[in-house]
């Protein structure tokens, strides 16, 4: 299973009830079809999985592998704080279809989870996944970094298949592609740091600003791909912009208000988080405006 290029990491829409919307959720990938994403994340941190309940994610899972594109590659994030939960999610995923796990380590016992404690976890998963796994670093959400020394470890295992680390540091990530044989594939998570991953070795990015602006980060990806240097740097100075306050500042509500702005349904987040004040919503409008964006269409 080869990942290379730009996912979508999925946002969920909510109805004014407060219920996962489905439609909205349909209307979403029935856009990024028309676009060169070459796949989606389901349940990942951006779709606010840790919010959901097991009948939403199973309902999520459903409809995004009837809505997307026959040739869209699907991940679904299976990650879950018991060894036992995470296999369960991840073979519901398989039997969902979905081509790949995407599996964060459990850390709510962080100084329990040495790296022998994180290495037998990841093991077992992968033992018992019917669709490879890949690995997901997300520090600033877990608390935990998986090390390229964790990472290489785990990479001689083979259903686990790649990485996507959302660390947003160049360095770590070359360090992995350095640790990791060829075959390993190294995916990043911050629209920040694509161009330098990109340089370095990894394989594309599984981005959450790929939700509200999917042409331009295709478009970073294709322009290193050709060897157009000079204007994927530039490109990648605006993106680093737009996901400095879109991403990193706002958050989900700032996706998901971008998204609105371009055509796509976004929505406000489920609590506890909270949705954008008005002087957010007119900053990140601003922001959208000077990027001139080609907007989505219904």
């Amino acid at each position: 299973m080869i990942f290379s290029g730009v996912f979508a990491a999925l946002t969920t829409p909510y109805a004014h009830d407060g219920s996962v919307s489905l439609p909205d959720l349909k209307h979403n990938l029935r856009l990024y079809n028309a676009t060169d994403l070459v796949g989606y994340v389901a349940l990942g941190s951006t779709g606010e999985s840790v919010l959901l309940t097991r009948a939403e994610m199973d309902a999520i899972l459903a409809t995004v592998k009837e809505a997307a594109a026959k040739e869209k590659k699907l991940l679904a994030g299976t990650g879950a704080e018991s060894t036992a939960e995470t296999i369960e999610r991840t073979k519901r995923a398989a039997e969902f279809g979905y081509h790949a796990a995407l599996v964060k380590p459990p850390h709510y016992y962080k100084p329990a989870y040495k790296p022998e404690v994180l290495l037998a976890h990841f093991r077992r998963v992968a033992d018992e996944s019917p669709i490879p796994v890949m690995l997901y670093s997300i520090p600033q959400f877990t608390g935990i970094t998986l090390s390229a020394a964790e990472v290489a470890a785990l990479a001689e295992h083979p259903n686990i298949i790649g990485i996507k680390d959302s660390s947003g540091n160049v360095q770590g990530v070359g360090e992995i592609i350095g640790a990791t044989p060829p075959a390993f594939q190294v995916m990043v998570g911050s629209a920040a740091t694509v161009y330098p991953s990109l340089a370095i070795g990894a394989r594309g990015g599984i981005l959450a600003l790929a939700c509200a602006l999917p042409e331009k980060c295709v478009a970073l990806f294709e322009l290193v791909r050709q060897g157009q240097h000079e204007k994927a740097r530039e490109l990648q100075f605006t993106l680093a912009r737009a996901s400095k306050l879109i991403v990193s500042e706002m958050s989900i509500a700032g996706v998901k208000h971008a998204m609105d702005e371009r055509g796509y349904r976004g929505g406000i987040p489920r609590l506890p988080l909270q949705p954008l004040k008005e002087e957010q919503k007119k900053r990140l409008s601003d922001l959208l405006a000077s990027l001139e964006p080609a907007t989505a269409r219904a």
